[in-house]
């Protein structure tokens, strides 16, 4: 089986998702986008450049994004892009902390390596390490306290099967290390 195929996760996604949702995981060629369906077309999660982690990062979103949010183009978010102040930064890094730490769980799922994306190379001096330690602490809470959203869970059980992996034993090692 090969590791860190995004064409995997379309077939996934839609196995996942499709029936229920009309929503497609699509390969782009530039930036990443949530394009809501219209007029009868399906929903698209648009990843970047056909990256593996690109496609976990945007599923991530798609997971947590509500009914409402999923009929607006890119789930109505904020997004200030390269080169944040500090304050634009930390605004960042508080909405990016949930859909980090489920991108996370699913890189664990499918035995790819995860860092996070703190998304700033031009903008200032980021505390990576705080920024992880506050995105673990995110996904530790969601498994502990069993509030992971259901769609994230759903496709990171789809994920660790596929990979030959125990869902069981990547929340373990999650909730052990916390």
């Amino acid at each position: 089986m090969e590791k860190a195929d995004y064409r995997c996760l379309i077939e996934l996604f839609d196995n996942c998702f499709y029936a229920d949702y009309q929503t497609r995981l699509v390969a782009g060629d530039d930036e990443p986008l949530y394009q809501p369906g219209t007029a009868g077309a399906d929903h698209q999660v648009i990843f970047a450049h056909g990256f593996f982690a690109s496609a976990l990062h945007e599923i991530a979103h798609w997971c947590i994004a509500g009914a409402a949010r999923r009929q607006q183009v890119d789930y109505g978010y904020w997004y200030e892009p390269d080169g944040r102040d500090a304050l634009q930064q930390a605004q960042f890094e508080q909405l990016e902390r949930k859909p980090q730490a489920i991108e996370w769980l699913f890189s664990a799922c499918a035995d790819a390596p995860f860092q996070v994306s703190v998304d700033n190379l031009g903008g200032i001096e980021v505390d990576r390490a705080a920024f992880t330690a506050a995105v673990r602490a995110q996904l530790v809470a969601y498994l502990r306290d069993e509030t992971l959203p259901p769609r994230a869970e759903r496709f990171a059980r789809a994920l660790a099967a596929h990979y030959q992996q125990s869902y069981r034993s990547v929340v373990c090692q999650f909730l052990a290390s916390a």
